[in-house]
Protein backbone atom coordinates (compact mmCIF):
# COMPACT_ATOMS: atom_id res chain seq x y z
CA UNK A 1 0.00 0.00 0.00
CA UNK A 2 2.92 2.37 0.69
CA UNK A 3 3.91 2.23 -2.99
CA UNK A 4 0.45 3.28 -4.15
CA UNK A 5 -0.34 6.93 -4.84
CA UNK A 6 -3.01 8.85 -2.99
CA UNK A 7 -5.61 8.44 -5.76
CA UNK A 8 -5.49 4.60 -5.83
CA UNK A 9 -5.66 4.55 -2.04
CA UNK A 10 -8.74 6.80 -2.04
CA UNK A 11 -10.46 4.72 -4.72
CA UNK A 12 -9.72 1.54 -2.77
CA UNK A 13 -11.00 3.19 0.42
CA UNK A 14 -14.26 4.15 -1.31
CA UNK A 15 -14.74 0.64 -2.71
CA UNK A 16 -13.94 -1.13 0.58
CA UNK A 17 -16.10 1.31 2.53
CA UNK A 18 -19.10 0.55 0.30
CA UNK A 19 -18.52 -3.23 0.42
CA UNK A 20 -18.01 -3.36 4.19
CA UNK A 21 -21.15 -1.29 4.76
CA UNK A 22 -23.28 -4.26 3.67
CA UNK A 23 -22.24 -6.50 6.58
CA UNK A 24 -20.61 -4.27 9.24
CA UNK A 25 -22.76 -4.05 12.40
CA UNK A 26 -23.69 -0.59 13.64
CA UNK A 27 -21.32 -0.82 16.62
CA UNK A 28 -18.35 -1.37 14.24
CA UNK A 29 -19.45 1.46 11.94
CA UNK A 30 -19.57 3.79 14.94
CA UNK A 31 -15.90 3.04 15.66
CA UNK A 32 -14.91 4.55 12.30
CA UNK A 33 -17.40 7.40 12.76
CA UNK A 34 -15.59 8.20 16.02
CA UNK A 35 -12.22 8.14 14.23
CA UNK A 36 -13.63 10.47 11.56
CA UNK A 37 -14.92 12.83 14.24
CA UNK A 38 -11.43 13.05 15.77
CA UNK A 39 -9.82 13.60 12.35
CA UNK A 40 -12.34 16.28 11.38
CA UNK A 41 -11.77 18.19 14.60
CA UNK A 42 -8.00 17.92 14.18
CA UNK A 43 -8.33 19.20 10.61
CA UNK A 44 -10.35 22.17 11.84
CA UNK A 45 -7.64 22.91 14.40
CA UNK A 46 -4.76 22.72 11.91
CA UNK A 47 -6.29 24.65 8.98
CA UNK A 48 -5.69 28.19 10.35
CA UNK A 49 -2.09 27.22 11.18
CA UNK A 50 -1.75 25.70 7.71
CA UNK A 51 -2.87 28.95 6.08
CA UNK A 52 -0.40 31.05 8.09
CA UNK A 53 2.44 28.56 7.68
CA UNK A 54 2.09 28.32 3.90
CA UNK A 55 0.92 31.75 2.75
CA UNK A 56 3.19 34.00 4.86
CA UNK A 57 6.51 32.43 3.76
CA UNK A 58 5.24 32.28 0.18
CA UNK A 59 4.57 36.03 0.14
CA UNK A 60 7.96 36.66 1.73
CA UNK A 61 9.81 34.66 -0.90
CA UNK A 62 7.93 36.34 -3.72
CA UNK A 63 8.75 39.71 -2.20
CA UNK A 64 12.44 38.91 -1.98
CA UNK A 65 12.44 38.41 -5.74
CA UNK A 66 10.28 41.43 -6.39
CA UNK A 67 10.32 42.92 -9.86
CA UNK A 68 8.01 43.97 -12.65
CA UNK A 69 8.22 40.58 -14.37
CA UNK A 70 7.29 38.84 -11.14
CA UNK A 71 4.35 41.19 -10.59
CA UNK A 72 3.08 40.69 -14.14
CA UNK A 73 3.45 36.90 -13.92
CA UNK A 74 1.68 36.73 -10.55
CA UNK A 75 -1.15 38.95 -11.81
CA UNK A 76 -1.67 36.87 -14.97
CA UNK A 77 -1.55 33.64 -12.94
CA UNK A 78 -4.17 34.98 -10.50
CA UNK A 79 -6.41 36.22 -13.32
CA UNK A 80 -6.14 32.85 -15.05
CA UNK A 81 -6.98 31.07 -11.79
CA UNK A 82 -10.09 33.11 -10.96
CA UNK A 83 -11.19 33.10 -14.63
CA UNK A 84 -11.11 29.32 -14.43
CA UNK A 85 -13.19 29.45 -11.26
CA UNK A 86 -15.86 31.66 -12.81
CA UNK A 87 -15.81 29.58 -16.01
CA UNK A 88 -16.49 26.51 -13.86
CA UNK A 89 -19.25 28.30 -11.91
CA UNK A 90 -21.21 29.49 -14.95
CA UNK A 91 -20.71 26.21 -16.84
CA UNK A 92 -22.00 24.24 -13.84
CA UNK A 93 -24.95 26.63 -13.60
CA UNK A 94 -26.39 25.56 -16.94
CA UNK A 95 -24.94 22.05 -17.32
CA UNK A 96 -25.64 20.43 -13.95
CA UNK A 97 -29.45 20.73 -13.95
CA UNK A 98 -29.46 19.53 -17.55
CA UNK A 99 -26.93 16.67 -17.34
CA UNK A 100 -27.17 15.46 -13.75
CA UNK A 101 -30.96 15.30 -13.74
CA UNK A 102 -32.27 12.93 -11.08
CA UNK A 103 -28.81 12.51 -9.51
CA UNK A 104 -29.11 15.97 -7.97
CA UNK A 105 -32.64 15.52 -6.66
CA UNK A 106 -31.94 12.02 -5.31
CA UNK A 107 -28.96 13.23 -3.27
CA UNK A 108 -30.93 16.23 -2.08
CA UNK A 109 -33.53 13.90 -0.56
CA UNK A 110 -30.87 12.16 1.53
CA UNK A 111 -30.17 13.38 5.05
CA UNK A 112 -26.39 13.84 5.06
CA UNK A 113 -26.26 14.82 8.72
CA UNK A 114 -25.82 11.18 9.69
CA UNK A 115 -28.01 8.77 11.65
CA UNK A 116 -25.20 6.99 13.51
CA UNK A 117 -23.25 8.94 16.11
CA UNK A 118 -19.64 8.61 17.32
CA UNK A 119 -19.00 6.98 20.69
CA UNK A 120 -17.38 10.17 21.97
CA UNK A 121 -16.28 13.57 20.70
CA UNK A 122 -13.12 15.49 21.61
CA UNK A 123 -13.46 19.18 20.82
CA UNK A 124 -10.39 20.81 19.27
CA UNK A 125 -11.39 24.46 18.78
CA UNK A 126 -9.06 26.31 16.39
CA UNK A 127 -7.04 29.17 17.83
CA UNK A 128 -8.58 31.50 15.22
CA UNK A 129 -11.02 31.39 12.31
CA UNK A 130 -10.02 31.14 8.66
CA UNK A 131 -10.53 34.83 7.87
CA UNK A 132 -8.34 35.89 10.78
CA UNK A 133 -5.61 33.47 9.76
CA UNK A 134 -5.67 34.83 6.20
CA UNK A 135 -5.30 38.41 7.42
CA UNK A 136 -2.48 37.45 9.79
CA UNK A 137 -0.71 35.53 7.01
CA UNK A 138 -0.76 38.56 4.71
CA UNK A 139 0.31 40.94 7.49
CA UNK A 140 3.26 38.71 8.40
CA UNK A 141 4.19 38.00 4.77
CA UNK A 142 4.09 41.62 3.63
CA UNK A 143 5.73 42.78 6.84
CA UNK A 144 8.64 40.39 6.42
CA UNK A 145 9.19 41.72 2.90
CA UNK A 146 9.85 45.16 4.42
CA UNK A 147 11.99 43.87 7.29
CA UNK A 148 15.66 43.42 6.44
CA UNK A 149 16.45 40.87 9.15
CA UNK A 150 16.27 37.14 8.47
CA UNK A 151 15.55 35.75 11.94
CA UNK A 152 11.74 35.84 11.77
CA UNK A 153 11.80 34.93 8.06
CA UNK A 154 13.79 31.79 8.85
CA UNK A 155 11.37 31.01 11.66
CA UNK A 156 8.40 31.19 9.26
CA UNK A 157 10.23 28.98 6.75
CA UNK A 158 10.83 26.42 9.53
CA UNK A 159 7.15 26.69 10.51
CA UNK A 160 6.18 26.02 6.87
CA UNK A 161 8.40 22.92 6.88
CA UNK A 162 6.61 21.78 10.02
CA UNK A 163 3.22 22.26 8.33
CA UNK A 164 4.49 20.30 5.32
CA UNK A 165 5.42 17.43 7.64
CA UNK A 166 1.96 17.49 9.24
CA UNK A 167 0.34 17.38 5.79
CA UNK A 168 2.60 14.68 4.37
CA UNK A 169 2.97 12.49 7.45
CA UNK A 170 -0.40 12.90 9.19
CA UNK A 171 -3.21 14.39 7.10
CA UNK A 172 -2.55 12.83 3.68
CA UNK A 173 -1.85 9.30 5.04
CA UNK A 174 -5.06 9.42 7.11
CA UNK A 175 -7.26 10.70 4.27
CA UNK A 176 -8.00 7.20 2.86
CA UNK A 177 -9.11 6.04 6.33
CA UNK A 178 -11.25 9.18 6.69
CA UNK A 179 -12.88 8.62 3.30
CA UNK A 180 -13.34 4.92 4.10
CA UNK A 181 -15.26 5.92 7.21
CA UNK A 182 -17.42 8.38 5.28
CA UNK A 183 -18.50 5.84 2.66
CA UNK A 184 -18.86 3.11 5.29
CA UNK A 185 -21.30 5.35 7.16
CA UNK A 186 -23.15 6.39 3.98
CA UNK A 187 -23.47 2.77 2.91
CA UNK A 188 -24.72 1.67 6.32
CA UNK A 189 -27.31 4.47 6.27
CA UNK A 190 -28.38 3.77 2.66
CA UNK A 191 -26.97 6.96 1.11
CA UNK A 192 -24.13 5.70 -1.06
CA UNK A 193 -26.17 4.93 -4.19
CA UNK A 194 -27.29 8.54 -4.66
CA UNK A 195 -23.78 9.89 -4.00
CA UNK A 196 -21.95 7.54 -6.41
CA UNK A 197 -24.49 8.15 -9.18
CA UNK A 198 -23.75 11.86 -9.00
CA UNK A 199 -19.97 11.37 -8.65
CA UNK A 200 -19.58 9.51 -11.94
CA UNK A 201 -21.47 12.14 -13.94
CA UNK A 202 -19.57 15.01 -12.33
CA UNK A 203 -16.20 13.44 -13.24
CA UNK A 204 -17.16 13.38 -16.93
CA UNK A 205 -18.41 16.99 -16.86
CA UNK A 206 -15.29 18.27 -15.09
CA UNK A 207 -12.96 16.54 -17.54
CA UNK A 208 -14.80 18.19 -20.44
CA UNK A 209 -14.50 21.58 -18.71
CA UNK A 210 -10.75 21.08 -18.20
CA UNK A 211 -10.18 20.41 -21.89
CA UNK A 212 -12.34 23.38 -22.92
CA UNK A 213 -10.57 25.78 -20.57
CA UNK A 214 -7.12 24.65 -21.74
CA UNK A 215 -8.14 25.39 -25.34
CA UNK A 216 -9.37 28.82 -24.19
CA UNK A 217 -6.08 29.53 -22.38
CA UNK A 218 -4.00 28.65 -25.43
CA UNK A 219 -6.25 30.58 -27.80
CA UNK A 220 -5.65 33.71 -25.70
CA UNK A 221 -1.91 32.99 -25.48
CA UNK A 222 -1.79 32.22 -29.20
CA UNK A 223 -3.40 35.54 -30.09
CA UNK A 224 -0.97 37.46 -27.87
CA UNK A 225 2.12 35.49 -28.92
CA UNK A 226 0.98 35.12 -32.55
CA UNK A 227 1.37 31.34 -32.46
CA UNK A 228 -0.87 28.46 -33.47
CA UNK A 229 -2.69 27.71 -30.17
CA UNK A 230 -3.48 24.11 -31.02
CA UNK A 231 0.10 23.32 -32.04
CA UNK A 232 1.35 24.92 -28.81
CA UNK A 233 -1.17 22.93 -26.75
CA UNK A 234 -0.21 19.66 -28.45
CA UNK A 235 3.45 20.39 -27.70
CA UNK A 236 2.58 20.59 -23.99
CA UNK A 237 0.84 17.18 -23.94
CA UNK A 238 3.88 15.35 -22.46
CA UNK A 239 3.66 17.66 -19.45
CA UNK A 240 -0.08 16.95 -19.19
CA UNK A 241 0.46 13.20 -19.26
CA UNK A 242 3.33 13.38 -16.77
CA UNK A 243 1.19 15.38 -14.36
CA UNK A 244 -1.55 12.75 -14.61
CA UNK A 245 0.94 10.27 -13.20
CA UNK A 246 2.79 12.38 -10.63
CA UNK A 247 -0.25 14.38 -9.39
CA UNK A 248 2.27 17.10 -8.48
CA UNK A 249 3.01 20.36 -10.29
CA UNK A 250 6.43 20.53 -8.65
CA UNK A 251 7.42 17.03 -9.74
CA UNK A 252 6.39 17.82 -13.32
CA UNK A 253 8.50 21.01 -13.61
CA UNK A 254 11.35 19.40 -15.68
CA UNK A 255 8.93 18.13 -18.33
CA UNK A 256 6.86 21.34 -18.32
CA UNK A 257 10.05 23.37 -18.77
CA UNK A 258 11.31 21.23 -21.65
CA UNK A 259 8.01 21.43 -23.55
CA UNK A 260 7.73 25.19 -22.92
CA UNK A 261 11.14 25.68 -24.53
CA UNK A 262 9.93 23.71 -27.56
CA UNK A 263 7.14 26.28 -27.92
CA UNK A 264 9.77 28.93 -28.55
CA UNK A 265 9.85 30.53 -25.11
CA UNK A 266 13.25 32.03 -24.23
CA UNK A 267 15.16 29.93 -21.65
CA UNK A 268 15.48 32.80 -19.16
CA UNK A 269 11.71 33.35 -19.31
CA UNK A 270 10.79 29.67 -19.09
CA UNK A 271 13.18 29.04 -16.19
CA UNK A 272 11.55 31.90 -14.28
CA UNK A 273 7.87 31.42 -15.14
CA UNK A 274 7.46 27.63 -14.94
CA UNK A 275 8.74 27.08 -11.35
CA UNK A 276 6.87 30.18 -10.17
CA UNK A 277 3.59 29.16 -11.80
CA UNK A 278 3.93 25.66 -10.37
CA UNK A 279 3.25 27.38 -7.04
CA UNK A 280 0.87 30.25 -7.81
CA UNK A 281 -1.11 29.13 -10.89
CA UNK A 282 -3.86 26.63 -10.05
CA UNK A 283 -6.48 27.09 -12.76
CA UNK A 284 -7.12 23.35 -13.04
CA UNK A 285 -7.49 22.90 -9.29
CA UNK A 286 -9.88 25.80 -8.74
CA UNK A 287 -12.04 24.68 -11.67
CA UNK A 288 -12.44 21.29 -10.04
CA UNK A 289 -13.04 22.62 -6.52
CA UNK A 290 -15.75 25.03 -7.70
CA UNK A 291 -17.41 22.31 -9.79
CA UNK A 292 -17.42 19.81 -6.90
CA UNK A 293 -18.65 22.38 -4.39
CA UNK A 294 -21.36 23.62 -6.75
CA UNK A 295 -22.66 20.08 -7.26
CA UNK A 296 -22.90 19.44 -3.52
CA UNK A 297 -24.45 22.88 -2.83
CA UNK A 298 -27.02 22.36 -5.59
CA UNK A 299 -27.98 18.88 -4.44
CA UNK A 300 -28.27 19.87 -0.78
CA UNK A 301 -30.32 23.01 -1.48
CA UNK A 302 -27.57 25.32 -0.23
CA UNK A 303 -26.91 28.84 -1.66
CA UNK A 304 -25.37 28.82 -5.16
CA UNK A 305 -25.75 32.51 -6.00
CA UNK A 306 -22.97 34.49 -7.70
CA UNK A 307 -22.74 36.62 -4.56
CA UNK A 308 -21.75 33.54 -2.53
CA UNK A 309 -19.54 31.83 -5.10
CA UNK A 310 -18.01 35.04 -6.49
CA UNK A 311 -16.44 35.92 -3.15
CA UNK A 312 -15.48 32.29 -2.61
CA UNK A 313 -13.64 32.15 -5.97
CA UNK A 314 -11.78 35.43 -5.41
CA UNK A 315 -10.61 34.30 -1.96
CA UNK A 316 -9.84 30.79 -3.18
CA UNK A 317 -7.57 32.16 -5.90
CA UNK A 318 -5.43 33.75 -3.17
CA UNK A 319 -5.62 30.94 -0.65
CA UNK A 320 -4.58 28.21 -3.06
CA UNK A 321 -1.25 29.93 -3.62
CA UNK A 322 -0.50 28.10 -0.38
CA UNK A 323 -1.26 24.69 -1.91
CA UNK A 324 1.82 22.56 -1.34
CA UNK A 325 3.25 20.39 -4.10
CA UNK A 326 1.80 17.17 -2.73
CA UNK A 327 -1.22 15.20 -4.00
CA UNK A 328 -4.38 16.64 -2.47
CA UNK A 329 -2.59 19.79 -1.28
CA UNK A 330 -4.97 22.19 -3.02
CA UNK A 331 -8.09 20.84 -1.35
CA UNK A 332 -6.34 20.96 2.04
CA UNK A 333 -5.54 24.64 1.53
CA UNK A 334 -9.11 25.34 0.39
CA UNK A 335 -11.11 23.32 2.90
CA UNK A 336 -11.23 26.17 5.41
CA UNK A 337 -12.97 28.50 2.97
CA UNK A 338 -15.29 25.69 1.89
CA UNK A 339 -16.45 25.39 5.48
CA UNK A 340 -16.71 29.09 6.36
CA UNK A 341 -17.88 30.67 3.08
CA UNK A 342 -20.03 27.83 1.67
CA UNK A 343 -21.24 26.41 4.98
CA UNK A 344 -20.12 22.80 4.42
CA UNK A 345 -20.11 20.69 7.60
CA UNK A 346 -17.57 17.90 8.23
CA UNK A 347 -19.62 15.31 6.29
CA UNK A 348 -19.91 17.52 3.22
CA UNK A 349 -16.25 18.48 3.51
CA UNK A 350 -15.42 14.78 3.48
CA UNK A 351 -17.45 14.36 0.29
CA UNK A 352 -15.58 17.31 -1.22
CA UNK A 353 -12.22 15.76 -0.37
CA UNK A 354 -13.23 12.38 -1.80
CA UNK A 355 -14.65 13.84 -5.01
CA UNK A 356 -11.66 16.18 -5.47
CA UNK A 357 -8.99 13.53 -4.92
CA UNK A 358 -10.80 11.12 -7.23
CA UNK A 359 -9.89 13.60 -10.00
CA UNK A 360 -6.72 15.06 -8.48
CA UNK A 361 -4.55 14.23 -11.48
CA UNK A 362 -6.88 16.11 -13.86
CA UNK A 363 -6.49 19.32 -11.85
CA UNK A 364 -2.71 19.03 -11.66
CA UNK A 365 -2.47 18.33 -15.39
CA UNK A 366 -4.60 21.40 -16.10
CA UNK A 367 -2.38 23.51 -13.85
CA UNK A 368 0.95 22.61 -15.45
CA UNK A 369 -0.35 22.72 -19.02
CA UNK A 370 -1.78 26.17 -18.39
CA UNK A 371 1.67 27.25 -17.12
CA UNK A 372 2.92 26.88 -20.68
CA UNK A 373 0.30 29.36 -21.91
CA UNK A 374 1.36 31.93 -19.32
CA UNK A 375 5.00 31.45 -20.33
CA UNK A 376 4.07 32.28 -23.94
CA UNK A 377 2.39 35.51 -22.81
CA UNK A 378 5.27 36.58 -20.55
CA UNK A 379 7.78 35.76 -23.30
CA UNK A 380 5.91 38.07 -25.70
CA UNK A 381 5.72 40.88 -23.13
CA UNK A 382 9.45 40.68 -22.43
CA UNK A 383 10.36 40.63 -26.14
CA UNK A 384 8.20 43.69 -26.81
CA UNK A 385 9.92 45.57 -23.99
CA UNK A 386 13.34 44.75 -25.45
CA UNK A 387 12.28 45.80 -28.94
CA UNK A 388 11.06 49.27 -27.91
CA UNK A 389 13.16 51.83 -29.81
CA UNK A 390 15.35 54.23 -27.90
CA UNK A 391 14.27 57.85 -28.41
CA UNK A 392 16.98 60.50 -28.09
CA UNK A 393 16.07 64.05 -27.17
CA UNK A 394 17.78 66.82 -29.15
CA UNK A 395 18.37 70.26 -27.73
Amino acid sequence: MKKLGLLPKVLIAIAIGIIFSFFFPDWAVRIFITINSLFSNFLGLIIPLLIIGLIAPGITELGNNAGKLLLITALIAYLSTILSGFFSYFTCGWSYPLLLGESVSSLGNVDMSGGLAPYFVIDMPPVMNVTTSLVIAFVIGLGLVAVKGDTFKNLMVDFRDLIYIVIKKVIVPLLPLFIFGIFLQMGAEGKVGAVMGMFLKIIVIIFAMHVTFLVLQYCIAGIIARKNPFKALITMLPAYVTALGTQSSAATIPVTLAQTLKNGVKPEVAEFVIPLCATIHLSGSILKIVACAYAISLSMGMPISLEVYGGFILMLGITMVAAPGVPGGAIMAAIGLIGTMLGFDSNLQGLMIALYIAMDSFGTAGNVTGDGAIALIINTIKIKKKEQPIVYEHS
